[in-house]
């Protein structure tokens, strides 16, 4: 049976009945159904529907609160039973910047996924600023991100050190050099990730502290893009080792190493400074951080 409360929570989240519904594997009007019949109980309108999106009224607002804090307490009690029979079970939903979650984390879901049969994973992938907003609401258990993370309502844990390396097609004039220096780098073409992910704060910063000016840039929302961007002729780019050690390896990209620049960031685990501690989670951090990824 579905709780009115998780479909109504799923709508406001979604902004949207048809997304919910497939969430939810519902129907649409069982959705609709849901949100009358919560409707009706609270004796006002709790939605404002439009054909291209779903706003909450200063009612919805004040139920999608409370839902939230008890869904979360119902799973803390259903968490809690689990433990005294030493059960790992439920759901988990995981958040992971675009490095991490294309590169790194499916190995480490498909060996939780091994170790743990009855829990139900979904990995959401998105650049660091959009997995930390996720987070912060509530809408994922857990974070890993790439690059700096600074906010009050979150506790950040270090995870893993990533070693960033500059990249060419094999043809461009600067990898037969093989080692550059700074100075060399200025007036070249660049393609960048999109303001707002881990990598582009990484080659942000890698400008501001060479003094390394770009003659022009090209921007994408992937590491994948950005990839074969480079591959392709556009520019050269800063990416992870771990999004393109394949391609070096298959002599489609070219390392050039930088002289004298520290090319390091840190991977971190994010979660909600008020997250309800919760058995499936705690199993997924002991395997995060007891089994830290080997390149």
């Amino acid at each position: 049976m579905v709780d009115p409360l998780r479909v109504f929570v799923t709508v406001a989240e979604q902004r949207n009945f048809s997304r919910a519904a497939e969430l939810l594997h519902l129907s649409q009007p069982g959705v609709s159904l849901h949100i009358r019949k919560l409707e009706e109980e609270f004796g006002t309108v709790l939605m404002q529907r439009s054909p291209k999106r779903v706003k909450l009224t200063d009612a919805g607002e004040l139920l999608y609160k409370r839902a939230k804090e008890m869904l979360m307490l119902h799973e803390a009690a259903r968490q809690d039973i689990l433990r005294l029979h030493d059960m790992v079970s439920g759901s988990l939903h995981i958040g992971a910047s675009f490095t991490i979650g294309e590169y790194i984390l499916p190995h480490t879901l498909a060996r939780f996924a091994a170790n743990y049969p009855q829990v139900d994973l979904e990995l959401t992938i998105g650049n660091t600023e959009r997995i930390v907003q996720l987070i912060r609401s509530k809408e994922l258990d857990i974070g890993l991100v790439e690059g700096e993370v600074n906010d009050e309502q979150l506790r950040i844990l270090p995870y893993m050190k990533d070693e960033m390396i500059l990249v060419t097609a094999p043809d461009h004039p600067l990898a037969a050099l093989g080692t550059v220096r700074v100075e060399e780098l200025g007036n070249q073409v660049w393609s960048l990730r999109e303001p707002g992910s881990g990598t582009r704060a990484f080659s942000d910063r890698f400008f501001a502290d060479t003094g390394c000016m770009p003659l022009k840039t090209y921007i994408f929302n992937s590491s994948q893009g950005v990839k074969e961007a480079v591959i392709a002729g556009l520019g050269i780019s800063i990416l992870s080792r771990w999004v393109v050690r394949r391609e070096l390896a298959y002599g489609e990209l070219a390392e050039v190493v930088v002289q004298g620049v520290q090319q390091e960031r840190s991977f971190s685990l994010i979660l909600a400074n008020d997250a309800i501690p919760m058995r499936v989670l705690d199993a997924f951090m002991d395997m995060l951080l007891a089994r830290k990824i080997e390149k």
